[in-house]
């Protein structure tokens, strides 16, 4: 069975839903907000905007693991796969925030991104996160190179090094990942730069590293996308 890997920071959670807020701009979408969390972990997305002190947001989670730590502010379902207990066209805004790469093969990906399809409305917007295989650190088991090797090798690496007995995740490469989107009917923006501004101006607002951020066009930083650690994506229909 595949394992969970929730992150259970709280206030990194905080972080993250403003993040999210900001790229989405969900203070300029009609409200209430009916949002769909998949793989909420600790539920502390989910929790930040069920308590939104400006949006309203009537927020749903699911997770096949029940590793919350807060439960206020939103409704969860247990689930046992890619399926989503919902109707076609439920929701206005879904978030997939390092999930896809947990769900299994290929197979299972695209089954994750055709429920999304399904359940999103048709002037409604997603966001997706996963991490690049060509991160120079595998986030999971904090091992170098670990997702760059050929799938094959990657359990062996881990147990050399003593971290696991298999690798249970799918990164996925840019242009795989774009793929993947395209078949399952959504256009998309990579928002990869928009989101490294984000989290600078959002968690280090007063660091020298945020203040050249800000001197360097978005022209400069494009060409890098590819290699960026997490590849974000917001998608429509």
């Amino acid at each position: 069975m595949r394992q969970p890997h929730a992150v259970l920071d709280l206030p990194s959670r905080r972080f993250k839903g403003l993040k999210i807020e900001r790229l989405l701009d969900l203070a300029n979408r009609a409200q209430p907000i009916r949002m769909l969390e998949v793989g909420t972990g600790s539920g502390g997305i989910a929790h930040y905007f069920g308590t939104h002190p400006q949006l309203r947001c009537e927020v749903d989670a699911v997770d096949v693991h029940d590793n919350r730590l807060v439960a206020e502010g939103y409704r969860y379902h247990q689930v046992h796969d890619t399926g989503l207990p919902f109707a076609n066209q439920s929701f206005d805004v879904v978030l997939s925030n390092h999930v896809i790469e947990h769900v299994g093969d290929e197979q299972a990906q695209r089954a994750h991104l055709a429920e999304l399809r399904r359940v999103v409305r048709s002037d409604g917007v997603g966001y997706l996160a996963v991490p690049n295989r060509w991160m120079l650190v595998e986030p999971h088991y904090k091992l170098v190179f670990l997702s760059w090797l050929p799938h094959a090798w990657r359990t062996q690496y881990l147990r050399a090094m003593g971290k696991g007995e298999i690798y249970d995740c799918e990164p996925l490469r840019l242009g795989q990942l774009e793929k993947l989107l395209a078949d399952a009917g959504f256009r998309y923006r990579n928002l990869c730069v928009d989101a490294l501004r984000a989290t600078f101006e959002i968690e280090r607002p007063q660091s020298a590293a945020t203040s050249v951020l800000r001197s360097i066009p978005d022209g400069l930083l494009m060409p890098w996308r590819r290699i960026i650690p997490t590849l974000i994506y917001r998608f429509w229909l």
